[in-house]
């Protein structure tokens, strides 16, 4: 008895899928027409049944031939109804895309561009500036290597509209270093092995950067707090921590 109700239930899923196969070709062959000449055709269709299907007409028809005969049905009025839906609205407009004149400073310098009104500042920055540094890291906000200084502050350059800065200073990796010397934070990465692959350091560095500005306990603890939001998948957390630590008590 389990036999059977196995094979009958793999000859309900067989014949469900050639159902959706023939719905298929004929979508394809109607084309644009599907919404008026698929019924009529899948009522030729449905007529033409295989050897081992029973009349429909009589009292043995069986659940393949209702499970065939339900999916064209169905999926010939929801395809149709689609179809004739699309046909009656038309293409849809494409809009202008907005665009916006930028002035900004960058490190110190003034900036210009003519950008679209949803660059991010991440991409602006890398491929509108040419300032690399900056990396491109998850694109939403999760891992901190896009992390830049606006008016001060440390922000997500990939979750931060250009357009936003008009105006304002924007400070980057590349100008963390003045007059050709490192900033205490980079010397203090460098003393304490804060890096591996590299990656991640720009953004680890101005997000410590900003912290240095903003009230925070002095512990490992708060500092691990502090940077939560930048993610090392070397794990140099350690370095990083120290590092951090060294600097902020240096400048009490």
């Amino acid at each position: 008895m389990r036999r059977l109700v196995c094979k009958e239930s793999a000859a309900e899923i067989i014949a469900a899928s050639e159902a959706a196969l023939q719905l298929s070709r004929l979508a394809v062959v109607y084309g644009p027409a599907w919404g008026r000449f698929a019924p009529i055709s899948l009522l030729a269709t449905m007529n033409s049944q295989s050897p081992d299907e029973p009349n429909a007409s009589g009292a043995g028809m069986t659940r393949r031939t209702v499970l065939k005969r339900g999916l064209l049905l169905g999926g010939a009025f929801l395809v149709g109804a689609q179809k004739s839906g699309a046909d009656a609205a038309g293409p849809l407009p494409r809009a202008a895309c907005h665009r916006v004149d930028l002035s900004f400073s960058l490190n110190g310098q003034p900036a210009h561009a003519e950008i679209e009104a949803r660059t991010t500042l991440l991409d602006l920055l890398r491929e509108g500036l040419d300032h690399p540094g900056t990396k491109k890291g998850c694109d939403h906000g999760q891992c901190g290597a896009c992390t830049v200084h606006v008016g001060g502050r440390r922000v997500l350059s990939c979750l931060t509209l250009a357009a936003t800065v008009q105006g304002k200073e924007v400070a980057t990796i590349e100008g963390l270093a003045r007059n050709g010397r490192l900033h205490p934070l980079q010397t203090a990465f460098i003393e304490h092995d804060a890096f591996q692959c590299g990656f991640c350091t720009p953004g680890q560095l101005m997000s410590a950067a900003g912290l240095m500005k903003e009230p925070c306990g002095m512990s490992p603890n708060d500092v691990r707090e502090g940077m939560s939001g930048n993610i090392c998948r070397c794990g140099a957390y350690c370095g990083i921590v120290a590092a951090i630590t060294q600097v902020r008590t240096a400048a009490v």
